[in-house]
This record gives structure tokens, C-alpha cells and sequence, in this order.
């Protein structure tokens, strides 16, 4: 029972870590429609960057918020090669997600004097500091702080982006990724929110990239790979199993979908296989969550393709 208990405890501790990824392409990919590749290199940026940032002395929980400051930039960068420069949705992220390999590289080995990993397994971090550590470390048995300290964060953050998507701004985020048109009706310019979704949803991917290096107690520029398949399919199921939950908030969607999937690689791992078939696995859960997405995937491929539009011109109504 405890064996079983202690895996439970495992995916919802990973599940609700990587589900501050998955609300951040929930921003992009659902609410812009705007697939966005480039969090392949904005993960791993807020894990190099709290990982060098934590060697020299920083507070873990400034990490937090200068990471989500980076990938904000990083995001910022890739709206304005889309907007600015018209270049395709897709070959953006991808021009940012090459530039990030050198990036965060640059960081690592500047901050660890020419190291490949920034390892900090004795360093304070947001899991047993002020005030983490005035909770107990086991309850009932089990390791349960660190569950409980990702359950805070994921809800802070999902607080914040359903009181953001109230607001004015927030309604007018949605409006340019539903009807750019819409958006110039209303006398604002879609390119600039565009552009700050763009920077919100990396945020949270460098955020998400911070917290899953703080609880390995280490970080690597090669913890970005997979991250587009692991947070597209995330936001797949969420929507697609909880659409028709009107209670639930699409934010709340994507965080059970981050779950369910954490919880689906889970079962598969217990299965025994080597650990070289882990990525192959993670491809056939996306495959599986394409083929149950049914509407999202079309909505997927539309983005992909889009051309940034020119002002004044002719939307079609989805």
C-alpha cells in the first residue's frame, strides 16, 4: 500500500510542477492560437538561470520571479519576430528555441566557470526555506512538503491568470486570438497583446523550468527537450476530457490534463520498460492525445500555418 501511495504522490507532486507549463501554453496555444515552440528553450532558461542564480547566493524565491521575468523577455522577443517582422508562428519559435541553446549555455557555463550542470543539492531552495520549512517534511508517513508547496504555487498562478482574464486586458487577449479584427474594432492593437501573451506564456514555461530544478536540485540546458509534446499534450487532454465540465475554468482543465498525463507515462513506466523507450513513450501519449483532441488539433494546424495579418485586413470568422 505504501508503494502505491508513494507513486500517487509522485505524479501529483511532477504533474502539478509541469502543469505551471501547461497554463503557460494554455495562454498561447489555446487562448492566441499561437503554437509556440520556443518553450524548449525558455524551460530550460529558468532552470540554468535559478540553478547559477542559487550557487551564488540568491533567494530561492527571487529565482522564481527573475526567471518568469527572463522568459518573459524570451517570449517578448518571439511575439515581436511575429508581429514586427511577419514571420510565421512556428518558424518563430523555432528561431527562438536555437537561439536559447546557446543562451542558456552561455549562462550554465559563465555561472559554473565552464560546467554543463549547475548542481546545488545543498543549497537552500522554495522546498525547505522560509517559510516551506514551517511545514512538516512527512505528514502521516510521507513526503508530502513538497506536494504541498507545488500545490500553492499552481494555485497562486492559476488565481492570478483567471483574475488577469477578467480584466480588460485579459478580455482583449482573448479577443485577438479569437477575431483579430475584433480587436482593432475596439481601437487597440492585437500585434502588442499578441506580444504580452507571448511573454506570459513563457513566463510561466522559464517559472515551471525553475520550480522542476529547485526540487532535482539541479539543472541542465538539456531539461528543455520534450517540453512542447509534454505541455501540447497536457492542454490537449485537459480541454478535451473536461469541455463539456461547464463549472471548470480552462486554466483548471489544463492542470487535471497535466495530471492525467504525468499519470499515463506513470502506468506506462511501471510496466518495466528500459529507460531508453521514455521518449518514445511520451510520443504515443501524444499521439493518443491528438486523436482524442478532435477540434483542438484543427485549431493546432491553423495556427501553425497562420501569416501574421496586416491592419485592415479581412478576418474570417471562426
Amino acid at each position: 500500500m505504501n508503494f502505491i501511495v508513494n507513486i500517487l504522490i509522485g505524479i501529483v507532486e511532477e504533474g502539478l510542477m509541469y502543469a505551471l507549463l501547461a497554463m503557460g501554453m494554455y495562454i498561447t496555444y489555446s487562448i492566441l492560437d499561437f503554437p509556440d515552440l520556443s518553450v524548449d528553450g525558455t524551460f530550460p532558461l529558468g532552470a540554468v538561470l535559478t540553478g547559477v542564480l542559487i550557487l551564488h547566493g540568491v533567494n530561492p524565491w527571487l529565482c522564481l520571479l527573475i526567471s518568469f521575468a527572463a522568459g518573459m523577455l524570451a517570449g517578448t522577443l518571439t511575439g515581436l519576430m511575429n508581429v514586427k517582422l511577419k514571420i510565421i508562428p512556428l518558424l518563430c519559435g523555432i528561431i527562438m528555441y536555437t537561439a536559447m541553446l546557446s543562451v542558456n549555455l552561455v549562462i550554465i557555463r559563465t555561472g559554473t566557470n565552464g560546467g554543463a550542470i549547475a548542481s546545488f543539492f545543498t543549497k537552500k531552495t522554495v522546498f525547505n526555506s522560509v517559510p516551506a520549512s514551517v511545514i512538516p517534511e512527512r505528514i502521516g508517513g510521507f513526503y508530502l512538503r513538497t506536494v504541498i508547496i507545488s500545490l500553492i504555487l499552481v494555485i497562486v498562478c492559476k488565481v492570478l491568470v483567471d483574475l488577469y482574464l477578467k480584466t480588460k486586458n485579459g478580455l482583449l487577449l482573448r479577443a485577438t486570438g479569437d477575431n483579430e479584427k475584433y480587436a482593432v474594432m475596439l481601437g487597440k492593437d492585437p500585434g502588442s497583446m499578441k506580444i504580452f501573451g507571448l511573454a506570459l506564456g513563457n513566463g510561466f514555461a522559464a517559472l515551471a523550468g525553475s520550480v522542476i530544478a529547485q526540487n532535482k536540485g539541479s539543472a541542465d540546458q538539456q531539461m528543455g527537450i520534450g517540453m512542447v509534446v509534454l505541455g501540447l499534450a497536457s492542454v490537449i487532454i485537459g480541454l478535451s476530457i473536461f469541455k463539456r465540465v461547464k463549472l471548470l475554468k480552462g486554466t483548471t482543465m489544463v492542470i487535471l490534463g497535466s495530471l492525467i498525463y504525468k499519470a499515463s507515462y506513470q502506468i506506462v513506466l511501471e510496466l518495466g520498460l528500459p529507460t531508453e523507450w521514455n521518449n518514445f513513450i511520451k510520443a504515443v501519449i501524444f499521439l493518443i492525445a491528438l486523436v482524442i483532441g478532435g477540434d483542438q488539433i484543427h485549431k493546432l494546424v491553423r495556427g501553425l500555418l497562420k501569416r501574421p495579418r496586416k491592419e485592415g485586413e479581412n478576418v474570417r470568422a471562426e
